[in-house]
């Protein structure tokens, strides 16, 4: 049974960092591809970044390109989303996704597994 759990949220004032952390099991991890959405209250939920079982990543909306930075760990199964220079905007619940696969993906639907989330909060 495949398993993600996220940690590494908290509460952290505008310009601080966060490491999200997603533990993994149930699979073989260097044959999925893993990504990291996050959701406020209200919206959709985004892509944030994704990362293929090579390491090549991807990033979703402009407001994170440069600050986040995806990374993974396949032999301890672990995927990584460094977040730097936080804005408040960045508030949401984030999730760790994961879809068998070599290619990338951004779409939620295309993620069938997926953890609980781990809620991030920046206060400015």
């Amino acid at each position: 049974q495949v398993q993600l759990v996220e940690s590494g949220g908290g509460l952290v004032q505008a310009g601080g960092s966060l490491r999200l952390s997603c533990a993994a099991s149930g699979l073989t991890l260097s044959t999925y591809t893993t990504g990291w959405f996050r959701q406020a209250p209200g919206k959709e939920r985004e892509f944030v970044a994704g990362i293929t079982y090579r390491g090549d990543g991807s990033y979703g909306p402009d407001i994170v390109k440069g600050r986040f930075a995806i990374s993974r760990d396949n032999a301890k199964k672990m995927v990584y989303l460094q977040m730097n220079n936080l804005k408040p905007e960045d508030t949401a619940v984030y999730y760790c996704a994961a879809a068998l696969g070599f290619r990338m993906v951004t779409a939620p639907l295309e993620y069938p597994y997926w953890g609980w989330g781990t809620q991030v909060t920046v206060s400015s």
